[in-house]
């Protein structure tokens, strides 16, 4: 074999391994989907009081509900488990509003930013409006007892 067959063949499984990858990708992110109760959500989480003075950070992802829990899935990630859960008990939302413009180049177009509280830590999600309706009824739905976390 010569350098010039050599190359394509390397050139040949890189291209390959990009498209596995990708297809991996859509592989994933169609089977959590498939689980029902999915939508498009990036996340920032930190200590409280960082939020302020921090605006980067954020990861895209996909949100999930499962039952009594926020499930959220890194978006470039070909693990099948969550790499944040929040119980719905234990988050409190303090506040949305549109994204800064550092922000809005890492966000998905349209995104509002709800900013919560979950025990010790600082969790804003980024999510379309229509997914932010959903959430607050996901939230207020909570069983007798527990209260609605919306401030």
């Amino acid at each position: 074999m010569g350098a010039a067959e050599v190359l394509l063949v390397v050139v040949l499984a890189l291209v390959l391994l990009v498209a596995v990858v990708l297809a991996g990708y859509a592989a994933r992110r169609r089977l959590i989907s498939s689980w029902g109760g999915t939508f498009d959500c990036s996340l920032r989480a930190g200590p409280p009081g960082v939020r302020q003075s921090v605006t980067h950070g954020w990861m895209l992802g996909i949100g999930r509900y499962d039952g009594g829990a926020l499930e959220w899935y890194r978006l470039f990630s070909l693990s099948l488990r969550p790499r944040e859960r929040v119980a719905r008990r234990a988050l409190t939302v303090v506040g949305r509003r549109e994204p800064d413009r550092t922000e809005v180049p890492v966000l998905q177009p349209g995104a509002v930013v709800v900013e919560c509280r979950e025990l010790e830590r600082d969790v804003d999600l980024a999510m379309t409006g229509s997914a932010l309706t959903g959430f607050l009824a996901w939230l207020e739905a909570a069983p007798p007892g527990q209260g609605t976390n919306v401030a």
